[in-house]
């Protein structure tokens, strides 16, 4: 059966329109239109109107996606009915001695296998975990001294919520999953949580381009650590230069960079949780070169190169279960974006290879959003007449097709 992102792709090659000119007629950006088109995000029902008039699909496209409407309703619904019912078989059958042990495992691996996995299945597993936390902690079948472990547990799991909401491109539905990670991290009392909350809130502002709220955020975010406890403070200060990086201000910038390596040196007491709640060296030295390529190049452009480098270098031969994959392609474009602004253009082709060969269930939103950069740069009239240049931004622009 026919989906609704493969007959939008059928009318509007039939209607003989690149994403380019359907993204106009229905006022919509081009990089959305892809993820509707590829199923990595559901489309809205103002864009399917407006396709379907634009395409000449005289309703057929609205009727499928409001067929499709009721079907992911119905199934949401059954999934709601399904863990609800799970959790309080579960709970019926271990009133008598319930323990919490297993969830924080089932939390401490969904937090390691993130770095490695797609974000559509670790949303599915974090959802049904945290609807077993939040069950526990409504009906009160938990003993006194878990409460908090559990607001931990279920504030976890709503950041990993988060991520994944923003890996596929909903930003809204990000920030949601990550307020409600702060308030468990507020009832818990959990500082170490508080502060992660603070920088994620930061990165979803920076994903929708405010950097003024993003630093507003980074900067609240400062209440919740020192002492020594954890990557907290290291992650918040990287976050902070990415915010002033966009801002323009190259000395802020790389000040707060220094700042989060001073912050590392600090360090006493290891993260109380890792993979995606960790914040490695490789993650810093990536946060570091995706920061100075919003800048104009120069020094800034040669230490966001050094650090693309480093960061891919140390995900490559450190442990398996520290390699965020995700990062690790988009260190790559970052290094590649660092070369174009040094006018290495064979260096920036050789960067991107390995991104270039990915499959579209790996291209998340960040990835199409950078490479869209990188074709943009390699577009310049100053690369007009190179053909390397010429042939990685049609590379690119495959990919996104």
């Amino acid at each position: 059966m026919t989906t609704f992102p493969e007959m939008l792709r059928e009318w509007r090659l039939a209607a003989h329109m690149s994403l380019t000119d359907l993204a106009q007629r229905v006022n919509y950006d081009r990089t959305s239109l892809h993820s509707f088109e590829t199923g990595r995000r559901p489309t809205p029902l103002p864009v399917a109107e407006a396709a379907d008039e634009a395409t000449g699909a005289n309703g057929a496209l609205v009727k499928q996606w409001h067929e499709e409407d009721r079907e992911r309703r119905e199934a949401a619904a059954a999934h709601r009915i399904r863990a609800a019912a799970l959790a309080m078989s579960r709970d019926l059958t271990a009133l008598a001695d319930l323990d919490i042990s297993e969830l924080q495992e089932g939390v401490s691996a969904t937090a390691v296998d993130y770095l490695a996995s797609p974000p559509g299945p670790m949303m599915d597993r974090a959802h049904v975990l945290r609807g077993e936390a939040f069950e526990r902690l409504r009906s009160g079948h938990h003993r006194p001294q878990d409460r908090s472990d559990l607001y931990v547990a279920a504030g976890r799991l709503s950041g990993v919520l988060s991520y994944a909401l923003l890996d596929m491109g909903d930003a809204d539905e990000a920030l949601a999953h990550a307020t409600a990670a702060g308030r468990c991290a507020e009832f818990a009392g959990d500082a170490e949580l508080a502060a992660w909350v603070a920088g994620t809130k930061s990165l979803i502002a920076r994903f929708q381009g405010d950097y003024g709220r993003a630093l507003e955020y980074v900067r609240d975010g400062y209440q919740w650590v020192g002492h020594g406890q954890g990557t907290g403070e290291a992650r918040l200060r990287c976050g902070e230069a990415q915010c002033l990086a966009n801002l323009g201000d190259s000395r802020a910038a790389n000040g707060a960079l220094d700042g989060a390596e001073k912050a590392r040196e600090r360090i006493r007491r290891p993260d109380s949780l890792g993979g995606l709640f960790g914040f490695s060296r490789a993650k810093q030295s990536y946060y570091a070169g995706s920061s100075l390529i919003w800048l104009q190049g120069g020094h800034d452009a040669e230490r966001a190169q050094r650090e693309a480098l480093e960061a891919i270098g140390l995900w490559q031969s450190g442990p398996a279960a520290e390699r965020s994959l995700d990062d690790e392609r988009l260190a790559h474009i970052y290094l590649a974006t660092a070369r174009v602004q040094l006018d290495d253009v064979e260096g920036a082709a050789d960067a991107l290879r390995p991104v270039l060969s990915l499959p579209v269930e790996d291209q998340i939103s960040w990835i199409v959003k950078r490479m869209d950069r990188v074709a943009g740069m390699l577009s310049a009239p100053r690369y007009a007449g190179n053909s390397t240049a010429a042939e990685t931004v049609e590379a690119i622009n495959a990919l996104a097709a």
